[in-house]
């Protein structure tokens, strides 16, 4: 298969899953798996990180109005009843250095120790199981916070230290310990994800440009990833990863938001334990991985 169109392939994966609760890491590596892409490839794990890029640009610019809203009113707020202390922006930056610092520290020991298939099919199954439980809680009862601009500093805290699982854990998804993170912390569905996409602007953006910096011109101590060499052929195969990546998560992100106020997060939580239970029983067999 011509490598432009496993590149395509790819796209459509990252901008379908990327935003969803289910794991696009998983996808990605399930997909490859099945066009024989080498896993180890240090070029190939390099592209499944970058052309996420392609998918946060999309997030970006349909939350572009309400970003800079955020920053236009910061520390008073629309309302005059902020401080920098609970302000969203704040907010979503503690979060994100809750995350990152973390995720920083163990990710060479989780790319040793958790990045088998085995591995990220038993994260796919316990987070969907920990997904329906906490969705089905959340819908019994009234939600405490009903928009990001009420949230407090801790809730943004208890959000990114959550976020760190994703991190540490392939398989688990940014969006689902984000999202059943904030239900737990009281935020209604909608509230939820919306501060779920806000937190993965920053955190997509910091990994996204780390890796591909640390791929291209090297890093002490990276490893096999600052052995990849490009040419003019990985970089059109790159870009068409984030050009289709982008159109087809500017799609996915407005129906998730319409799909999650209607109906929730139940249907993401079953197809998880599905595809978890799957990839543990007949996984090794047909994916060879």
């Amino acid at each position: 298969m011509s490598t432009y169109i496993e590149s395509i392939i790819l796209g459509i994966v990252e901008g379908l899953t990327e935003f969803l609760p289910v794991s696009s890491t998983a996808h990605l590596r399930i997909t490859e798996a099945l066009m024989r892409i080498p896993l180890n490839d240090a070029y190939w794990k390099m592209y499944t990180i970058v052309i996420q890029f392609g998918a946060i640009l999309a997030l970006m610019l349909l939350f572009l109005e309400r970003i800079i809203d955020f920053i236009r009113s910061f520390p008073e707020g629309d309302d005059g009843r902020h401080t920098w202390s609970n302000h969203p922006v704040t907010i979503t930056l503690a979060a994100f250095v809750c995350t990152s610092v973390p995720a920083l520290l163990l990710h060479k020991w989780s790319e040793r120790n958790l990045g088998s298939l085995t591995a990220m099919s038993l994260a796919l199954l316990i987070g969907g199981i920990v997904m329906w439980l906490v969705d089905w809680r959340t819908s019994r009862y009234e939600a405490d916070i009903n928009e990001v601009e009420k949230m407090s500093l801790g809730q943004g805290i208890w959000i990114g230290l959550c976020q760190t699982l994703s991190a540490v854990f392939p398989g688990v998804s940014r969006s689902m310990s984000t999202i059943a993170a904030g239900q737990i912390a009281g935020l209604s569905r909608p509230a939820a994800l919306e501060f779920s996409f806000l937190l993965s602007i920053p955190t997509m953006v910091a990994a996204t440009a780390w890796d591909f910096i640390k791929t291209v011109h090297g890093h002490a101590g990276a490893g096999a990833a600052a052995e990849v060499s490009m040419n003019g052929e990985r970089w059109i195969v790159l870009l068409i990863g984030m050009v289709v990546s982008f159109v087809v998560a500017y799609g996915v992100v407005e129906w998730f938001l319409y799909w999650v106020r209607k109906h929730g997060f139940a249907i993401f939580a079953f197809y998880r334990i599905v595809l978890g239970s799957a990839l543990l029983l007949w996984g090794a067999k047909f994916l060879g991985a």
